[in-house]
């Protein structure tokens, strides 16, 4: 069963810092992404890494945010630091490959919210 399931979330003040992790299981994984989806908004792409290590930030989070990846445990990390209350939001792992029959793959986590006080 292709599965992800996030962790790490949680209320924090403005200035302080999380760990998102995310643990995939039953996929050979390709990509893997974290998105955020804020009151109001459109869900949108926070940080996202390739199996080749390349990794992609959004604007808003360069610099406070480092997304990472253990390979041989198949999960992924959300660093984020320096906090402010704009990043509140339920954050969303996304992961791309293929599973035990080689069939290609998309899931997604369930979310874990991410509350920044002012």
């Amino acid at each position: 069963q292709v599965q992800l399931v996030e962790s790490g979330g949680g209320l924090v003040q403005a200035g302080g810092s999380l760990r998102l992790s995310c643990v995939a299981s039953g996929i050979s994984v390709n990509y893997m992404g974290w998105y955020r989806h804020a009151p109001g908004k459109q869900r949108e792409l926070v940080a996202d890494i390739r199996s080749g290590g390349h990794t992609n930030h959004a604007d808003s989070v360069k610099g406070r945010f480092t997304i990472s990846r253990d390979n041989g445990k198949s999960t992924v990390y959300l660093q984020m630091n320096n906090l402010k209350p704009d990043d509140t939001g339920v954050y969303y792992c996304n992961a791309e490959g293929y599973n035990s029959s080689w069939d290609p793959v998309v899931v997604w986590g369930p979310g874990t919210l991410v509350t920044v006080s002012s």
